[in-house]
């Protein structure tokens, strides 16, 4: 992975200006942008299976639930008062015993562990699934997007066990950190702008890599990459798992940040949204993936604040803008070395080596 002078001052600049945002924005607009920079690991797990791999997903939002739910259940365990066997809503539901799901989580060690596995298993076993019987195209957008719905209904028809409609909020320390504390919550953004900066460097490293390029191919001419010996099965696999442990990571941090993980933030609509964000700042750019979902979540609050009936014909007109005038989004504003860029290119793989025996 290079990068360009430019595209180096560039980024220190902007990591520099976020690192420092604590000290000049209002608490109300750092907790804003922390949750925004939260969503934007999504997208970019959106621009390493759409803009590289050709696999448009709109059920992203069931792993941001997962990732955000298991946390969720953590910091619910944790805030329970000496005597409390359950949290509030399970009383309030009849629900007498703790189930074993709900308690493995009480663990710190297996809530972290759980963030990644969790929506990474997920999303493997549905990438297996479909993937090996070479479904895609609109086809696999339908089912993932049928997989979020039936998600989404099921957290809110099980009100005992996961909080219904309302979700999971009310949290109070992590790790024995007061969530309220003025402190923790620049802590709190600063892991988050961390967690971006390491998924961008890992990305660019991934897609710059052979892996990569094999992305691409697969992408570009799936029949193609078969005739030269390679199986692309396994790389799109891999490619929605890392996804989906984006959006778990994004889902957990979310939560931190806003203090409420419901089935209202993981359903179909939400998941279309992500879409938007990658598709805004240019599907094959991760830096575009980041100033796409910062850029149309900040309008979001700034329109629903004055117009909210408004907001989903604002996402609509954008999104159709943005497809029609701005192809490659906001990373096209900015001029490449070359007309075309690698992630647009069209890729075409060497036959593997044969052995040699």
């Amino acid at each position: 992975m290079t990068l360009s002078p430019i595209k180096l001052v560039g980024g220190l600049a902007a990591l520099a200006l976020a690192l420092a945002a604590p000290f000049f924005l209002s608490s109300y607009d750092l907790s804003l942008t922390g949750r925004f920079l939260a969503l934007s690991l999504t997208a970019m797990g959106l621009v390493l299976i759409w803009g590289h791999g050709g696999i448009l997903s709109l059920g992203q939002g069931m792993f941001f639930g997962l990732g955000g739910y298991v946390l969720a259940m953590h910091l619910k365990l944790v805030a329970l008062d000496v005597g409390e066997a359950t949290p509030d809503f399970m009383v309030w539901s009849n629900v007498a015993a703790l189930p074993w799901w709900w308690a493995i989580f009480k663990s710190p060690l297996v809530t972290m562990l759980g963030i990644v596995i969790v929506p990474g298993l997920a999303a493997a076993a549905l990438g297996w699934l479909v993937f090996r019987r070479r479904i895609g195209g609109v086809y696999f957008a339908l089912i993932t997007q049928a997989v979020t719905l039936a998600f989404s209904t099921l957290l809110i028809s099980q009100q005992g066990m996961t909080g219904g409609f309302n979700g999971l909020t009310n949290y109070k320390t992590l790790l024995g950190f007061d969530l309220n504390d003025a402190a923790v919550i620049r802590g709190v953004y600063w892991v988050t702008v961390a967690f971006v900066a390491a998924a961008f460097l890992g990305g660019s490293w991934l897609l710059s890599s052979r892996f990569g390029r094999l992305l691409r191919a697969t992408r570009d001419n799936t029949n193609r990459v078969r005739f030269l010996g390679y199986d692309p099965t396994p790389y799109k696999i891999v490619a929605f798992t890392l996804a989906g442990v984006l959006a778990g990571l994004s889902g957990a941090l979310f939560a931190l940040h806003a203090g409420v993980i419901s089935p209202a933030l993981v359903a179909v609509t939400p998941s279309i949204e992500m879409v938007v964000w990658a598709a805004m700042g240019g599907r094959t750019s991760l830096a575009g993936a980041i100033a796409g979902a910062l850029a149309v979540n900040f309008a979001k609050d700034k329109i629903s604040s004055v117009f909210p009936e408004f907001w989903l014909y604002v996402l609509g007109i954008v999104f159709i803008l943005v497809v029609t005038v701005m192809p490659k989004g906001l990373a096209g504003l900015f001029p490449t070395r070359t007309r075309n860029t690698e992630a647009d290119a069209p890729v075409v793989p060497a036959a593997p080596k044969e052995v040699a025996t």
